[in-house]
This record gives C-alpha cells, sequence and structure tokens, in this order.
C-alpha cells in the first residue's frame, strides 16, 4: 500500500490531532501534588496508553491511595473537561489535512483513550467534529494502544479491513498496537514524546511534526 491508498484513517487524539498533552501533566501535578506526591518521572508515559479506569486503578495502586476508582476519574474528568472545551488547540494542519481526507472519501474514525465528554467538546469548538465517521474509546475494548483492539473497533465500525487503513498516533505502544492489527502506522512526532522519537521513526510507517508534511 502506498500512503495515499488507504480508504479508512484511523486517528489517536491527545498530541496526535490536538495539543493537549499539557492538561494531563498539569492534571497529574495537581491529583498528586493534593496528596503530597511528586509526580515519578516515568508516570505519565505508563498511563498513557491506558484507558482512564486502568490509568485510575494504576494510580491508586501505584501510590498506595485507598481510594475510589470512580471518584479518582471524576477527578480527572472535572479537571479536563474546561481546557477541552475553551483552550486545548489543534496540532498545526491537522484541520486542513482532516478536510482533505475527507475530500477524498476517505473514513475517518477517532480513537482515543479520552472519554466523550472530552473529545466532543475540544472537536466541536476547533469545527472538526462532524469530519467523523465514527469515533472509538479505549473503554470499549480490554486492552489499551499497546494491542491492536481499539483500532481493530474503528475498523470494523467503518466497515474496512486494516489492512485498508492508517492509523495516526504520538506514543509508541499506539504504533506497536497498530503494526500488530497490520495497519499502516504513522507517527506524530512532538515534543512530549521526543524520546521516543528515534524509535517512533523506526516502527512507524511514515512519520512527520505537521500535517502540511503529509498533504
Amino acid at each position: 500500500m502506498s500512503f495515499t491508498d488507504f480508504k479508512g484513517a484511523v486517528f489517536d487524539l491527545d498530541g496526535t490531532l490536538v495539543e493537549s498533552n499539557y492538561v494531563w501533566s498539569e492534571i497529574d501535578k495537581k491529583f498528586l501534588g493534593k496528596r503530597g506526591i511528586a509526580v515519578p518521572a516515568d508516570y505519565f508515559k505508563a498511563v498513557s496508553a491506558m484507558n482512564y479506569r486502568a490509568a485510575a486503578v494504576y494510580t491508586n495502586r501505584r501510590f498506595s491511595l485507598n481510594e475510589n476508582i470512580e471518584d479518582i476519574m471524576q477527578e480527572w474528568v472535572d479537571m479536563a473537561e474546561y481546557e477541552y472545551a475553551n483552550n486545548v488547540q489543534l496540532v498545526s494542519g491537522a484541520d486542513k489535512y482532516l478536510k482533505l481526507l475527507k475530500s477524498k472519501g476517505i473514513k475517518i474514525c477517532l480513537a482515543t483513550a479520552s472519554s466523550k465528554e472530552l473529545y466532543e467538546p475540544v472537536l466541536k469548538h476547533h469545527g472538526i467534529y462532524e469530519l467523523f465517521d465514527t469515533f472509538t474509546t479505549t473503554s470499549e475494548v480490554e486492552r489499551g494502544k499497546g494491542f491492536p483492539d481499539v483500532y481493530e473497533l474503528a475498523a470494523k465500525k467503518i466497515s474496512l479491513p486494516p489492512k485498508d487503513c492508517a492509523v495516526f498516533e504520538d506514543i509508541i505502544e499506539g504504533i506497536r498496537g497498530a503494526k500488530a492489527g497490520s495497519f499502516t502506522a504513522v507517527a506524530c512526532l512532538n515534543s512530549h514524546y521526543i524520546a521516543d522519537w528515534q524509535q517512533l521513526k523506526t516502527e512507524s510507517d511514515k512519520f512527520f511534526s505537521d500535517y502540511s508534511e503529509l498533504m
């Protein structure tokens, strides 16, 4: 498959379509800081491929918080909702690229660990919500983004086999999960995961830092 031949495009949200990684870093600092805990260097990367519940369970266990999982999840959502609805910006060129794909008749899916309460307002705020044919979250599947499950479900929703779809991700676990499912894997290089750039370049089928490079 050449890069322009795919029939479906499956996009991660955070760090791939929107510049929201700062939100989660700040939430980590505030959430753990309230509990007198400094954020460990490996924490953000450890939870980035997990869905909310898995991340809450992991956080609760790792820091021996002994808190209610639902309460942890709600606290995170409450802190994030305002930022997503009002302040989170698009990755450069993302809107133009999505519109280009749409004009070519390519099906567009979202595959994210973020809930509808977050992805819907940020996509609507930037006028690109209607470009998506379907939305999928990691809460709908058993395993996180180190596995192909969420991408396979997204492809199933648009009635396309993985071999006809490209997955756009900014984390190495996402690239590996996509490759494991026989998708074309496209890496978005951002400064948040600069330590993984070499792996992202090596293991993906294509990589970019600005969507203009794909147009």
